[in-house]
């Protein structure tokens, strides 16, 4: 593989920029990463958000590739189910695969602290407070707010939901992009360790408020807080927007998360001081220009509900270090078929995302959905070959999403079939699961 002399521009010091400058240094390429907000690792500086991520299989795998597997693993607090929390506080546990599958919370600031510092010792040079504002696609030059325009070999768009490549990309010719906002945001709060110092709460899974139209989930931390997230409509009876004062918030706590409310210490400060944020998907195509490139949430950003945004940007990098291990080096045949390869996975995850939203907030506490997860469960015991459940398909296994999208959809199609069985609650354990799995 001939890198030498080779240069690289990467727009964006965030979770993929970090690990994709990894793969491409270690290829031998000269890579420099330039990111429109001050170095996060300096004393006060601002990381953006810091919701908690839940990284998994997928993003596992990408690291694992770059020799840091273990290294991340050791600020990660392993998951292996949902907790899900009903109106009386009674808990349920609804594993997420088999035993010994879990998914890890982390988080994104540390992580994304690890990935810059791991970066630089492979020689990548990391420039801050440089916002691009210009890029030519065709002499891979990226022009930034302070003057400074830099010329390289290639340019990748790392940049976010927001990117600063993807803008320019769209006022080309023949360019499609969609963004779409769901109508919930999301606000953080926290719940700190116990007086004694210990978790409030078990910290081996991800505990969920499902309430209809809104949520709340909270993941553990290394420090035993845990970082707890709002999801909830804007505006309505029911939103954001109603929630006035200190006292509509108490009561609307006490009302829907009692049991969460001993151990929110802060809820008032923070449900009027921490910001309320937008969710959105965005979508596009193409993926290349010239000698320019998007990669992760420039490319496909997700909603956060199937935990897989991370994981995706991850495996982006993860697809494409494989198509430079099949091409020898950047070319146009490479960036094509990276191209090609991703954007139907990247559709599909989007997809599933959305999907999931509704799952969390609504359906975990559903009859018909636990129903629903014990027969798939005996299916999946009995012909583990044959029949894998969406989740583990999208969270624990190699299948690309749009293979694990298009499978779920029959698997579901089956399982309306099977759950219309009369007192399918009584008699589920003595369906013909053999005829269900010739189904497919």
């Amino acid at each position: 593989m001939d890198t030498s002399g080779k240069k690289i521009t990467i727009l964006g010091a965030g979770l993929v920029g970090s690990l994709l400058s990894i793969f491409l240094a270690k290829k031998g390429y000269e890579v420099s990463i330039y990111e429109r907000r001050n170095d996060m690792r300096a004393a006060g500086a601002v990381g953006g958000r810091s919701i908690n991520l839940a990284l998994s299989h997928r993003g596992l795998k990408a690291l694992d590739a770059v020799g840091i597997k273990e290294k991340i693993q050791k600020s990660c607090i392993p998951m292996p189910g949902r907790m899900i929390h009903d109106m009386e506080g009674q808990l349920s546990f609804q594993p997420y695969g088999k035993e010994g599958q879990f998914i890890n919370s982390v988080s994104r600031g540390g992580l994304n602290e690890l990935l810059m510092t791991e970066a630089e010792t492979h020689g990548v040079t990391i420039h801050f407070e440089h916002k691009c504002i210009e890029v030519d696609f065709e002499s891979a030059t990226a022009t930034f707010e302070n003057g400074r325009s830099v010329t390289s070999d290639f340019i990748f768009g790392a940049d976010g939901a927001f990117s600063a490549l993807r803008a320019a990309m769209q006022k080309t010719d023949r360019f499609n992009f969609s963004q779409e906002y769901i109508s919930a945001g999301y606000k953080e709060l926290c719940m700190p360790a116990t007086a004694d110092g210990d978790f409030a709460m078990d910290p081996k899974a991800l505990h969920i408020w499902p309430r209809g139209e809104y949520m709340l989930i909270a993941l553990p931390n290394l420090d035993k807080s845990f970082t707890c997230t709002l999801f909830f409509p804007f505006e309505g009876k029911v939103s954001f927007e109603a929630l006035k004062t200190e006292e509509d918030v108490m009561t609307f706590f006490e009302t829907n998360f009692k049991d969460a409310l001993p151990f929110l210490t802060n809820l008032q400060q923070e449900f009027f001081e921490n910001p309320t944020s937008s969710l959105i998907t965005t979508r596009c195509k193409p993926w290349v220009k010239g000698k320019t490139a998007l990669i992760g949430d420039a490319a496909h950003a997700v909603v956060p509900f199937y935990g897989q945004g991370m994981n995706a940007g991850f495996e982006d990098c993860f697809v494409f270090n494989q198509l430079l291990e099949k091409y020898g080096a950047i070319n146009a045949e490479l960036l094509h078929e990276y191209e090609a390869l991703r954007i139907p996975d990247a559709n599909a995850i989007a997809d599933l995302a959305l999907y999931n939203f509704i799952e969390m907030r609504d359906k975990v506490a559903d009859e018909k959905f636990i129903l629903q997860k014990k027969i798939e469960k005996k299916i999946n015991e009995l012909y583990p070959e044959k029949w894998v459940p969406l989740y583990s398909m999208t969270t624990f296994s190699d299948f690309r999403y749009s293979e694990a999208l298009a499978m779920g959809k029959k698997q579901q199609a089956i399982m309306d079939s099977v759950l219309a069985h009369p007192n399918i609650e009584e008699n589920w354990e003595g369906l013909d699961f053999e005829s269900i799995i010739h189904l497919l």
